[in-house]
């Protein structure tokens, strides 16, 4: 038999008995409830615990029956706490009263004399929606730490016409809630067009949460989404809040929204339409208010096969459609992210900020870059922490021969008397990749890897 499912309740009432019988029946729920016949005197008990329920008597001085000591107690609680959750007790629970509660901020409200099992489903669900509340604090506390510290430090660079492009979409679409599609090869930039359109949006103080459905296991995607309820499946040993619940108020981003199952599509559909979550194991939907920004790498042959995805599932994620090119299509703008990635590493390794030779930048803007902006992000910091001199030459970026593509593709056969493991390994990876069009999904297929393993393979190599 487990123990109490909260941790802590107060209850607040000048009525001894009321304090007895709370106590009495709210402990099977809570593992501590504590009792006060004055708000002063709860206060000074709790110190800086933050409780998962307040039960508040809606009067205290004798004859009082107007609510008004116990709405003012009210809102002096939640200023000091503004996700506390208040319940309302009172023995004069008119409508009036119960109104005025929830006005000024109470979660529910219990008349007394109150039948026991109303109280616990009550106070039980108000416990639950502070503990749900702090889950989304605490996810949007990560997410505020991951934003700040992860990523590249990369704006979105670019002044290519097919970049012009790109930027005109996302000044156009991003003030708006419209959902957006961003379409695009692997390592363009998918996530900074993300990141820039929430920047824009009227979402923009609020936080925007990042789920890769392409690096999370198959049999978790349902609960990292819509989260579950305690008891849901074997190890779903408390309630957790799913990420669309987290997001709520600002933005989510479903990376790799290609890799989510076909029998999932249905239900974040359905999340998306009516604007609410249930939770695995759960029968009470939650409503949310998010802006939806989806990636993916599929060919558009393969997003629009309905066996692979669901057309009105598109149709409700692509209301503004970004297509981002490959960096072999805007070479022009090789140098500008050349130089952004030199001045970064220099900076990040505490080296001198090198200069590119006229070979080494013709064989950059040359190379096809089949990993794009991502691989000659990798490029320079290579050599920026293998640099020589203060002068980075072609040979400085190991990029092969800055021959035409064509005359490349033959060299990438296998070399039979090459046994070094490395770069067998660096050849059968770019093989797959190439083989597949770049597709992540189908080349870690093709190689028996996991996608995460194959981008570790993949940034190792350089590619």
């Amino acid at each position: 038999m487990g123990g109490p499912d909260f941790d802590l309740c107060v209850v607040i009432d000048d009525d001894d008995d009321i304090l007895l019988a709370a106590r009495l029946l709210l402990r099977s729920l809570f593992a501590e409830v504590l009792v006060a016949r004055a708000p002063e005197e709860a206060l000074g008990a709790l110190g800086s615990r933050k409780p998962d329920v307040v039960l508040l008597d809606a009067n205290f001085a004798r004859g009082a029956t107007d609510a008004r000591e116990g709405l003012a107690w009210l809102g002096r609680l939640l200023a000091i706490d503004p996700d506390m959750v208040v319940v309302m007790i009172t023995a004069h629970a008119g409508v009036q009263v119960a109104v005025e509660a929830m006005k000024h901020g109470a979660t529910d409200f219990v008349s007394k004399p109150w039948e026991n099992e109303r109280l616990l489903a009550t106070v039980r669900t108000a416990a639950a929606l502070r503990r749900s509340r702090a889950a989304v604090s605490t996810e949007r506390a990560k997410v505020t730490v991951a934003s700040s510290a992860g990523g590249e430090g990369s704006p979105l660079l670019g002044r290519s016409p097919a970049m012009a492009r790109v930027h005109s979409l996302i000044e156009r679409a991003a003030p708006t809630n419209a959902n957006v599609l961003v379409l695009g090869e692997n390592g363009t930039g998918k996530e900074l067009v993300a990141r820039a359109l929430h920047r824009l949006s009227l979402r923009a103080d609020r936080p925007m949460l990042t789920i890769d459905l392409g690096a999370v296991a198959e049999d978790l995607i349902d609960s990292e989404l819509f989260g579950h309820v305690k008891g849901a499946f074997t190890d779903a040993r408390a309630d957790r809040i799913g990420r669309i619940q987290a997001a709520d108020g600002g933005t989510l981003f479903l990376d790799e929204v290609g890799n989510l199952p076909l029998h999932l599509q249905p239900k974040l559909l359905t999340a998306l339409e009516q604007r609410k979550v249930t939770p695995v194991g759960g029968n009470r939907p939650v409503p949310v208010d998010i802006r939806v920004i989806a990636a993916t790498n599929l060919a558009f042959d393969r997003l629009h096969d309905e066996r692979q995805f669901r057309q009105d599932l598109l149709f409700r994620l692509n209301t503004v459609e970004i297509l981002l090119p490959p960096l072999r299509e805007r070479r022009e703008d090789i140098p500008e992210l050349a130089e952004h990635f030199l001045d970064l590493y220099a900076r990040r390794y505490d080296r001198p900020v090198p200069r590119l030779s006229g070979a080494a930048l013709d064989a950059l803007v040359r190379h096809d870059w089949p990993g794009n902006v991502r691989a000659l992000r990798h490029a320079v910091e290579r050599a920026v922490i293998l640099a020589r001199g203060e002068v980075l030459e072609a040979e400085d970026f190991t990029l092969g021969s800055a021959a035409p593509r064509v005359a490349r593709e033959a060299v990438v056969e296998p070399e039979r008397d090459d046994m070094n493991l490395d770069r067998v390994e660096k050849r059968l990876v770019e093989a797959a990749l190439k083989k597949h069009g770049y597709n992540i999904s189908l080349a870690a297929n093709e190689l028996g890897l996991s996608r995460a393993a194959l981008y570790r393979r993949m940034e190792k190599h350089g590619l």
